[in-house]
Parts: structure tokens; sequence; C-alpha cells
């Protein structure tokens, strides 16, 4: 059984900043694209970021120059690094990942998400 954990969250300041982490287990034969993602009450789930397997990204316009995503190919685990936050960003982060796992397809898997709040 695939799982993600996200840990990293909390609780920070207007411009501070936190580094969120998603650590894929389970029978992976492969990962692909690996993504973050938040929601808010009330509002779709949106993409915050995404890096493929090898190494590519893109950002939301609205984190650009803020937060960077990388990858470990070899711990299977992906990182949000988000550098002066707003209370905007005030969501649950979710991570997503495109795993080949035991069956013959890749499919996306998420995490149980982690909450981040930013304070004004």
């Amino acid at each position: 059984q695939v799982q993600l954990v996200e840990s990293g969250g909390g609780f920070v300041q207007a411009g501070g900043s936190l580094r969120l982490s998603c650590a894929a287990s389970g029978i992976i034969f492969n990962i692909y694209t690996m993504e973050w993602y938040r929601q808010t009450p009330g509002k779709q789930r949106e993409l915050v970021a995404a890096i493929t397997s090898g190494g590519s990204t893109n950002y939301a316009d609205s984190v650009k120059g803020r937060f960077t995503i990388s990858r470990d190919n070899a711990k299977k685990m992906v990182y949000l690094q988000m550098n002066s936050l707003k209370p905007e960003d005030t969501a649950v982060y979710y991570c997503n990942a495109d795993i080949l796992g035991r069956s013959a397809y890749s499919r996306g898997y998420w995490g149980q998400g982690t909450q981040v709040t930013v304070s004004s």
C-alpha cells in the first residue's frame, strides 16, 4: 500500500518561512511528477507547485519567487520551501504524487494534508 505523509506545517508570522516535507512509502517502482496543492474552506484545491522526475518545476503565479519545490528521489521525498509567507498562504497543504506501484499503471496518491497558518 502506497502512502504519502506530509509534515512541517504550523503557525508562523507574516514574512516568516516554513518547510514542508512529504515522504512516500510502500511498494514503489517509480515516482513521476510530485506536486503540492493547497485548500482553504469553501474553495477548490489549487496547485501550488510541481516537479517532474527530471527536476523541471512550475509554480502558481501567487507563489513564484517565494516558494521552492524540490525532491530527493533516493529518499522518495518532496519538499516545499516557503519564504516571505503571507496571510493568504494560510491553507491545508497536500502532497500529490504520480506513483507506479504494484499495478500495471501509475496513479495519483494524496497525503493527509498539513495545516499552514500565517498571521498578519
